[in-house]
């Protein structure tokens, strides 16, 4: 989707601009932008992926098929084979943006559509397919631009977006005639996207990334941003349960968070929230942890040794403003990476700063 400026709208791709809160602050991440997968494709570059990404076309690749069920994030790629054995349709919407977008959900989407003006409601789609070679040629361009480091903040790792599949639409809104494309536009009318998220489960979508689960999904709250997983009935228990697609593809559902943002002479709570978020975009990436608190360690942290600290860290930043979060998380049962098995964190840090009149970015963690 386009840029977002809300807070409802932060969160949501592992390698986007980390931000957060305060000032004019910078959403975290979101499955969708800031993360140059946001980077506006030319005819040229439509028309090469339509040259290599076209239907399946033998008779073994559309036999196989592709599975509607398949979980695409920050921990899981794309299926091997996928972009072969995909069928897919081109569309124009409504401000003449080529969309691609695989066939049954497009199917789906119309009739969806279709419901949803019986009622008032007028929907197009923004963006839904993105092919693994445009989003590795982005992240190449950045790398070549800014370096390393800057680009893997800032550009989803090509191969881990849910958007390779086909299967996750972005939609936005006409209201009166008029399209409502920028996020931060769009989050002014939830009662609209009330009406919709009503709707999709009947179809086969489900709302994919649910608003306080950034740290199951990895991205944060997207009115805009459904999945088609071609079973209206299994949409619906996961719509019903209130659950992430995560939660239903792993078979149990996460424990409650708490958390305790105590009292600041410094920060709102809605920017300790913001800043909450970004942290928890990361945390997502912790494979089968679980996140039991989360609390703000308080206004000492912002210290001008702290400051100093987190600017030497990188060159190119001058914070002006530190937040340090402490969690408390259960490691994996059966261990892993830099974890004891099956053993409950105590105190885990995070640092985030924040320069004058940005947003919060997550600088380190682990301490």
């Amino acid at each position: 989707m386009r840029k977002t400026l809300s807070r409802m709208a932060v969160c949501a791709a592992t390698c986007v601009i980390l931000a957060g809160c305060g000032g004019s602050p910078a959403p975290a991440p979101t499955a969708d932008e800031p993360q140059a997968e946001q980077t506006t494709q030319t005819t040229a570059a439509i028309e090469d992926e339509r040259a290599s990404t076209t239907s399946a076309t033998s008779g073994d690749e559309q036999a196989q098929g592709i599975d509607y069920l398949a979980l695409v994030n920050k921990l899981n790629p794309l299926p091997d084979g996928w972009e072969d054995a995909l069928e897919t349709v081109h569309m124009t919407n409504s401000v003449g943006d080529d969309v691609e977008v695989e066939k049954k959900a497009y199917d789906a989407y119309l009739e969806l559509k279709a419901a949803l003006e019986e009622e008032g409601v007028h929907v197009d789609l923004d963006s839904a397919r993105r092919t693994v070679a445009a989003q590795q040629k982005i992240m190449d361009d950045f790398t070549q631009k800014y370096g390393t480091d800057y680009a893997k903040k800032t550009v989803a790792t090509p191969g881990y977006s849910e958007h390779h599949t086909g299967l996750a639409l972005d939609l936005y809104l006409n209201i009166d005639g008029k399209d409502i494309v920028m996020n931060e536009d769009m989050v002014q009318y939830p009662e609209v996207w009330e009406k919709i998220h009503a709707k999709l489960a009947d179809y086969g979508f489900i709302l994919r990334y649910l608003e306080g689960d950034e740290h199951i999904t990895g991205y944060g709250y997207e009115p805009w941003h459904i999945r088609y997983l071609d079973d209206p009935a299994i949409a619906k228990e996961i719509t019903d349960k209130g659950i992430t697609f995560e939660e239903y593809k792993a078979g149990k559902t996460m424990p409650e968070v708490s958390y305790d943002y105590g009292e600041s002479d410094l920060y709102t709570t809605e920017e300790l929230e913001e800043a909450a978020v970004q942290m928890k975009c990361e945390f997502a990436t912790f494979e089968d942890c679980e996140l039991h608190s989360l609390r703000y360690a308080g206004d000492e942290c912002n210290t001008k040794e702290n400051l100093d600290w987190l600017n030497s860290l990188d060159e190119n930043v001058n914070y002006a403003q530190v937040v340090e979060l402490l969690t408390d998380f259960h490691s994996p049962v059966e261990g892993g990476g830099a974890w004891e098995a099956d053993t409950e964190m105590k105190d885990y840090q995070w640092w985030l700063a924040r320069e004058e009149g940005k947003g919060w970015q997550l600088v380190t963690w682990g301490y």
